[in-house]
């Protein structure tokens, strides 16, 4: 009876709320905190999928967006490749079961806010064969099981997938994979309340990075359910022997690498249900060795009362991430810009985030630019592709993956509508005789195995 009363509720709750942004104070380096508000739901206003049509996302003066692929099957990571052409990920993961009447309740109302396709389990590559701006589209590989992150390393194309990183062998200009994919390592996928399992390529190509969640919002598990999670795992790209990185990330959701410094970065999703304001989700460096406080306290040494037992000492040593994004606009997409995008946007981030369901005022739904200076976030966020979410609640598209093709554009994947887009600039900055990040790591035949 408890179930079906908190069931009566979901009309009521998932109507509830405008769209609207964030307070500035909890944006930015030092957001200020708010007090942890608990109750028995969290406020919930999801979104209200709409088609398309005429309609499009809404980009800054001197911009131009384009759909260039439609109809796929859930659509989570892009990768452009040396070439020009664009690998897809397509899927949706996840086999948790619920823990609390509640937790049946939000499933709902957070799958009427996502897309009915059934994922696609497969990499799509998309080639503008003629150069106008066309891409054809081509399945690359299937079978696969839930795969995200992606990244190229020489001939080696690594998938990370919901259960295990692989690897295809790649051939510049190849349209089709030759063969299964090899696996490189299993990874953590019991329960997987998490499923995303992020990736991205050190700068020389030695090693992969793989962003792993945890297995509950604030271990209701136990804390045998968290092993080797909420953290980031560096891999041997040769070997497939892995470590732990870091530690105490709730759900590393997007990773990449820092052109000219190597310096790995992540956005994390923190927990919920501290309050339509906390926890805020944030961009960071990710220090090796580091702690970041999941699940034990948040932002720094900012105590989860709900947490038991506590370890003062774990609490003592987190540190605290670089940038808050606001509380639950659930960032899933990370990629550094070029000076090919135009010199706005040149220095610094773009961010895909994919929308809260638990604010009673919603945010996210929109990609934003994080300007750096000096190898750091240096100012307030600045949105770059917005109007996926009308005021009204009314949604045609949540964007995920973010990725900056170094010939001038940048490439948006939106898992509502199932859309790939593509934004340039009007005015191209100029030619780009290389291609930077992952896609395009160059490693030399080693003289020795690396260090794991």
């Amino acid at each position: 009876m408890k179930t079906l009363s908190l069931l009566a509720a979901i009309p009521l709750l998932s109507a509830v709320g405008v769209c609207s942004g964030q307070s500035g104070s909890l944006v930015g380096p030092e957001p200020e905190l708010p007090k942890p508000k608990q109750g028995l739901l969290p406020d919930m206003v999801i979104a209200k999928p709409a088609p398309w049509g005429d309609k499009a996302p809404t980009v800054p003066e001197g911009y131009t967006i384009t759909a260039i692929a439609t109809d796929l099957k859930i659509p989570r990571q892009t990768l452009v490749l040396p070439n020009g052409d664009i690998l897809v990920a397509e899927g949706r993961g996840g086999n948790a079961a619920k823990l609390k009447p509640k937790d049946v309740i939000a499933g709902i109302i957070k799958a009427r806010g996502t897309s009915p396709v059934k994922g696609g389990n497969r990499l799509t590559l998309l080639r503008d064969a003629e150069g106008d701006g066309t891409y054809e589209a081509s399945t690359f590989a299937e079978n696969l099981n839930a795969p995200y992150g992606l990244a190229l390393v020489g001939n080696d194309l690594y998938v990370a997938n919901q259960d295990a990183l692989v690897r295809f062998d790649y051939q510049p200009g190849q349209t089709k994979a030759s063969g299964p994919p090899e696996t490189v390592t299993l990874l953590p996928s019991e329960i997987n309340h998490h499923w995303t399992k992020a990736l991205t390529a050190s700068a020389d190509g030695q090693y992969l990075y793989v962003g792993i969640g945890s297995n509950s919002n604030i271990t209701e598990r136990g804390m045998t359910a968290e092993a080797d999670r909420a953290r980031v795992w560096r891999v041997n790209a040769r070997t497939g022997e892995y470590k732990t990185y870091a530690t105490g990330l709730r759900n590393p959701t997007a990773l990449t690498i820092q052109p000219d410094t190597g310096q790995l970065w992540a956005v994390v999703n923190e927990r919920d249900e501290l309050g339509s304001d906390l926890v805020p989700d944030y961009l960071t460096a990710v220090q090796e060795g580091a702690f970041y406080g999941w699940p034990y306290s948040y932002w720094g040494q900012n105590v989860d009362e709900r947490v038991r037992p506590q370890d003062p000492e774990k609490v003592k040593a987190a540190i605290k991430p670089d940038y808050s994004l606001g509380a639950h606009v659930a960032a899933l997409g990370v990629d550094f810009s070029t000076q090919a995008l135009g010199d706005r946007f040149a220095q610094g981030v773009f961010i895909g985030e994919h929308g809260s369901w638990n604010r009673s005022e919603p945010v996210g739904y929109k990609v934003i630019f994080v300007p750096f200076s000096a190898g750091r976030p240096s100012g307030p966020p600045v949105d770059f592709v917005a109007g996926f979410r009308d005021s009204d609640g009314t949604t045609r598209g949540r964007p995920v993956g973010v990725t900056v093709d170094p010939r001038g554009a940048l490439i948006v994947a939106d898992d509502l509508s199932n859309t790939i887009w593509r934004i340039t600039p009007t005015r191209p900055a100029g030619p780009q005789t290389q291609t930077d990040g992952p896609a395009s790591v160059q490693t030399p035949a080693p003289t020795s195995m690396p260090p794991t």
